[in-house]
């Protein structure tokens, strides 16, 4: 099973992520193999509708599953609607979440487990520790790690921009083809 985890590092001993939407990484991890891809969020800097366009990055991997920590109700309205069940990820790294969840430790999510837009401005307030729909069994939530800065904000951005482009690039290519074939060129 491919689950995505989302996560602070590039490889299966990084820390995962206590944040869905904004988080720097998500890794797409093979459960049988352990064979991985990492891949930078293209959401992580969005002014807003984070959460829904990462969730939707995620749904095109062809994730199976999700293993996350706080996930807002558009974000998981999107994951739910394509079939895609989330979890509660541990405190830990990615290797340690994939082996909780592969032993049937890792508690699923029933619903967003915090309010809309929570994560926005990166406060000290960030709606951690919220129990909506969750069924946490009142178990400690995940603290939230210190994220390793960028190298400059600036390539951050511009590597961003780049995936953006990318899939844009991609949808267009997509649309235009539909259309030539609809109009029977």
């Amino acid at each position: 099973m491919k689950v995505m985890i989302s996560a602070q590092g590039e490889n299966l001993k990084a820390p995962t992520s206590p944040i869905f939407g904004r988080c720097p990484i998500y890794l797409l991890v093979d459960t049988e193999t352990m064979l991985f891809e990492a891949m930078p969020n293209p959401a992580m800097n969005q002014g807003g509708g984070a959460g829904i366009q990462a969730a939707q990055f995620v749904v095109n991997q062809g994730a199976q599953a999700v293993l996350s920590g706080n996930l807002g109700p558009n974000a998981f309205d999107v994951l739910e609607a394509a079939g895609i069940p989330v979890y509660l990820v541990p405190e830990g790294t990615v290797g340690q979440a994939v082996e909780a969840f592969k032993a049937g430790h890792i508690q699923r999510m029933s619903g967003a487990n915090v309010a809309a837009h929570t994560g926005m401005g990166g406060g000290a307030g960030m709606g951690m520790g919220r129990g909506m729909g969750m069924g946490n069994a009142g178990g400690p939530q995940p603290s939230l790690p210190a994220q390793p800065a960028p190298e400059t904000a600036t390539e951050s951005e511009l590597a961003q921009l780049r995936n953006t482009l990318e899939d844009l690039r991609r949808q267009l290519a997509e649309t235009m083809e539909k259309i030539e074939r609809l109009e029977g060129k």
